[in-house]
């Protein structure tokens, strides 16, 4: 097996701490510089345009051109980009992807949960987990904000939001084209055109198309090819008054395809007596699952399963924004949305070409939100005040087919077909203020309070397809369950913060902020009517310390963010997948408060323009506690002080940008290297459900010619072999589902600019 690309960590501390000293060495030598010669980053932290430096919130932002080069396909693969953020496909593409922030986050597959973590697009908060995969074309920038952001966010931001920000119409008349290939048949075409209607009114729209195969090689000759063809549009629409400007949007998705082939890792080494395999030969050519299977190759990216496993989603929304300018100081804004999404993603699960674990993921979601904000900017301090209406319905429509192959053979308890629906129901009202007030000459404090009021309705429905005649295997539908209820929550949450700037370039500042993610019901596999009626988990809470250290030295072209964090985690909601106590049934899969968590860790961004021609970026988040308190679960199973899932102790990332000119011509190239240490994939520390550290470089080499642009492109340049997610079916099939991380990707595109 290949090992991942690794660099030892007493190298990392020691280059972390040196470039730390090297950073307070030039900011003691260094006289106070004035802010007039700043390169200004503007960010949307505190929904209105702000100098980054200004903002007490540690948050990293990219800009749209970066992702553009470097083929960044959707938000799934942002995370490189911030220090101790982790994002991935989870149970492979077209899943509820699995997003952490700081250790905050929702490893769970199941259509009917919210993230921790919010996600924004053009300021409209997407909802549940399902909206959480953006294909990111024609963006303007994305922010991923780190801590808890309840007061201006609201719930579901616990762990921090994720702001991404489409480009708007421009008044001016211009187009471009992209068209690219890549490897594993990969095609791919991008669209803009932006036109100018009136003196204040412009039009633009966007297209973006992707067809391409997955890396991960099934060696099964019946299965059909995995790979999707999506396609996205956008239209837009500005216009400008005396006071007030109107943003119309509306936006399309369809994707179809099959999905990403499952891989198994056995852990038996001897069927026939239930012998183990160690962690380290598990999924190797010397181990199987319970039925004596293999896919017969060590190597990690070939799987041998039937994978007649289609994807299809359809969604389309609008986005209202209107800005009443009512005075110098008072900006009224309004913004309304509404989205649908439906979907239908099947899978199998046993990784194998028999049919022991199959199903359908369905679901249609519908949401509407709407929030009223008033922004009042007077030479004395700034408030920002609003009211915030949120209605989302999901629909699931899912099945989990058991063991069919061993129908009439094993008892009909072992091998039914579960079909269960479910329809959920969430509202919530939100009212929230934060207020910046100016004290004394270089302090500025910021407060905010937040109150939510959520509700929920639940209506569960389960039915079974059983044998009752060993000659008849088709088997027949029984009614199983239904389960109904209801819940409602409120709540306060919000932040204190102090910011004193030291030079005219730099800031120190300290952040109190709790956050809040909603109870709710785990529409997720429920394998008992007692399961079902347990379901339902409650609130959980976040109180996070933060100080930090946002500095900027233009004379060296030199900016550094720093930030250290300790978090309270009450009531944490984990997804935790255990051992059913009936032999030869699918594990028991609960969606629980635990008891409290402490996390606390450390991160630092540095920016540096060495030369005209050379930029350097270094990202470091380092968390050497996150841990569970004192907690045992339902099943009886101790977890206390176990490290919470999907969690790394070292996150680093670092860039090199390089500009020069080739034939009067300009010519660029990018080079970026992201690194994370070892996690697990449940809260067990189960060491067969174990990540080892990995090493991911992409690169870019661009050249522009007049109007046009052609780009090289590369994405796991090693082919690093790693895991979106290892799901536990070791007590079920003896094995392990691998969803693998994509291998090596590469290609070439061709832009013209009209």
């Amino acid at each position: 097996m290949k090992r991942p690309f690794l660099i030892d960590p007493k190298l990392k501390t020691l280059s972390c701490s040196s470039l730390v000293l090297c950073v307070i060495a030039s900011a003691v030598a260094q006289a106070a510089e004035t802010r007039k010669d700043m390169e200004v980053i503007s960010v949307y932290a505190q929904k209105r345009p702000q100098a980054i430096e200004d903002v007490s919130v540690a948050v990293s932002q990219v800009k749209g051109q970066l992702l553009k080069n470097q083929h960044i396909k959707d938000s799934t693969e942002i995370g490189l980009f911030s220090p101790n953020v982790k994002i991935t496909q989870n149970a492979a593409e077209g899943t509820p992807p699995a997003v952490s922030i700081r250790g905050v986050g929702l490893l769970d597959y199941n259509t009917a949960n919210t993230s921790p973590v919010a996600m924004y697009l053009d300021g409209v908060a997407v909802g549940s987990a399902n909206n959480q995969i953006v294909n990111l074309y024609d963006i303007e920038q994305l922010e991923i904000l780190r801590g808890p952001q309840g007061t201006l966010f609201g719930r579901n931001s616990t762990g921090g939001a994720i702001l991404i920000r489409s480009n708007r119409p421009e008044l001016d008349s211009y187009g471009s084209l992209s068209l690219g290939v890549a490897n594993n048949n990969g095609t791919s075409l991008d669209g803009v055109w932006n036109q100018q209607l009136t003196d204040s009114s412009a039009l633009r729209v966007a297209v973006n198309y992707q067809d391409y195969q997955y890396s991960t090689k099934n060696t099964f000759a019946d299965s059909p090819t995995a790979g999707m063809e999506q396609k996205n549009a956008r239209v837009s629409f500005s216009s400008e008054w005396d006071k007030v400007e109107l943003y119309l949007q509306a936006h399309i998705e369809d994707w179809d395809g099959i999905v990403q082939p499952v891989g198994s890792i056995g852990v038996v080494a001897n069927p026939l007596t239930g012998e183990l395999c160690s962690p380290a030969d598990a999924g190797s050519t010397r181990c199987f699952d319970n039925f004596g299977f293999n896919d017969g190759s060590d190597d990690f990216f070939e799987v041998s399963v039937n994978n007649d496993s289609p994807h299809k989603s359809d969604g389309y929304g609008f986005i209202a924004e209107v800005n009443w300018h009512v005075n110098e100081q008072t900006t009224f804004t309004s913004l309304s949305s509404f989205n649908d999404l439906q979907r239908s993603h099947a899978f199998n699960c046993d990784g194998s070409p028999a049919r022991l674990c199959e199903g359908v993921l369905g679901l249609d979601t519908q949401m509407f939100s709407q929030e009223f904000r008033l922004l009042n900017e007077f030479a004395d301090y700034t408030l920002t005040s609003g009211v915030y209406f949120a209605d989302e319905t999901i629909e699931q429509d899912n099945l989990n087919d058991i063991l069919r192959d061993f129908r009439g053979i094993l008892p009909t308890n072992l091998t039914a077909t579960f079909i269960y629906d479910n329809e959920i129901k969430m509202q919530n009202l939100a009212v929230f203020s934060q207020i910046e007030v100016p004290v004394a000459d270089r302090w500025m404090i910021t407060a905010g309070l937040r109150y939510d009021y959520e509700s929920l309705e639940y209506d569960s429905i389960a039915t079974l397809n059983t044998v009752v005649d060993v000659n008849d295997l088709s088997g027949v539908l029984v009614p199983f369950y239904r389960v109904t209820d209801e819940q409602s929550d409120n709540g306060f949450t919000g932040q204190i913060a102090v910011n004193y700037r030291y030079s005219d370039a730099s800031n120190v500042y300290y952040r109190f902020a709790n956050g809040s993610k909603s109870g709710g019901y785990n529409g997720g596999f429920l394998s008992s009517e007692e399961q079902a009626i347990l379901a339902n988990y409650g609130k959980e809470r976040l109180n996070a310390h933060e100080i930090g250290l946002k500095s900027y030295w233009p004379k060296q072209q030199l900016r550094m963010n720093w930030a250290a964090f300790y978090y309270d985690y009450n009531d944490q909601q984990v997804f935790m997948n255990q051992a059913s106590e009936t032999p030869q049934m699918p594990p028991v899969q609960l969606l629980e408060n635990v008891a409290d968590s402490i996390i606390y860790g450390l991160e630092t961004e540095i920016n540096y323009q060495a030369t005209k021609q050379l930029a350097m970026l270094l990202a470091v988040g380092y968390i050497p506690h996150a841990e569970f308190e004192d907690y045992v679960d339902p099943l009886g199973n101790s977890i206390t002080d176990n490290q919470l899932p999907f969690t790394s102790k070292w996150n680093v990332s670092a860039g090199l940008k390089y500009d020069t000119s080739l034939a009067s011509y300009p010519l660029s190239a990018n080079i970026i290297y992201d690194y994370q240490s070892e996690f697990y994939f449940d809260q067990n520390m189960n060491p067969y459900a174990r990540q080892e550290g990995f090493s991911i470089v992409n690169a870019h080499l661009k050249y522009d010619v007049d109007n046009w642009s052609f780009t090289l492109w590369g994405k796991n340049l090693f082919d690093t072999e790693y895991s979106q997610l290892k799901f536990d079916l070791s007590s079920f099939l003896g094995m392990l589902e691998d969803f693998k991380g994509e291998g090596r990707r590469y290609g070439f595109d061709v832009s013209f600019q009209f």
